[in-house]
């Protein structure tokens, strides 16, 4: 590293970003990405909950019902990440529980929580289509956020590039580059999205139309982003072991 990239690295590093360890509680660490996963459930939760009173759906219910699927999409979204990363958790299985250093995937979440949401709604009486429309926005809210937990920890980071539009960003190793901004692309995606939702939701009258335009369009935006990051070995966690991104 030469002398012009330091003081640019240390200015950086000042910020929120690369700050992999959000604070302490006593000697535990409490992880930057753990602690935005947690806060976009429960924003996107809330967020959910509004758009539910606009589709005039119970919202009582429908946060009931948005607890309950919590479970099964945070579990189907690390059970995916896991498989596609199999070789590198077979060494150390306890990696599988930590959460610390990231490691999700929306469409395993999204496999899981979709059928066992069958049961769900209609246990809380809500019809289906309509919920998943609502949930729609508790989806882009918790994936902005959780995002800048990304950010913060280095994990799903962009290719190191010289283009006018890359921006100096850390990886989980702690390697300062100019790269392309997969994160913030994410983040810019999300937050689009959701003020195209929340603009267009009340001349919506299908049941179902917005969770299929939010979900496509993701996969679109998701497909092209991944084609940009920068595929990394694994890093240490928190507590030095090994964890694949």
């Amino acid at each position: 590293m030469n002398a012009r990239q330091e003081p640019v690295e240390r200015r950086t590093a000042a910020t929120f970003l690369g700050r992999r360890v959000l604070f302490h509680i006593g000697r535990s660490p409490l992880p930057s990405y753990a602690a935005m996963l947690y806060l976009g459930c429960v924003l996107g939760t809330w967020a959910g909950a509004w758009m539910a009173s606009q589709r005039d759906l119970d919202v009582s219910r429908f946060v009931i019902a948005t607890i309950a699927l919590l479970l099964p999409a945070l579990g189907g979204s690390r059970a995916l990440y896991v498989l596609q990363h199999r070789d590198h958790f077979r060494d150390d299985r306890r990696a599988v529980m930590r959460r610390g250093a990231g490691g999700a995937t929306l469409f395993g979440g999204l496999a899981l929580v979709i059928p066992v949401s069958i049961v769900v709604l209609w246990l809380a009486h809500l019809p289906y289509w309509r919920f998943w429309d609502a949930a729609s926005v508790t989806m882009l809210v918790g994936l902005a956020i959780t995002r800048v937990g990304c950010l913060m920890n280095g994990c799903c980071v962009g290719r190191a590039t010289q283009g006018w539009y890359g921006v100096v960003l850390p990886d989980v190793h702690g390697r300062w580059e100019r790269r392309i901004p997969t994160q913030l692309l994410e983040i810019t995606f999300a937050i689009v999205m959701l003020a195209i939702v929340l603009t267009v939701q009340p001349h919506v009258e299908v049941d179902g139309v917005i969770f299929a335009a939010v979900v496509g369009s993701y996969t679109l935006a998701r497909f092209a982003t991944r084609s940009l990051r920068a595929w990394l070995t694994a890093p240490r966690t928190l507590t030095g072991r090994r964890s694949p991104l």
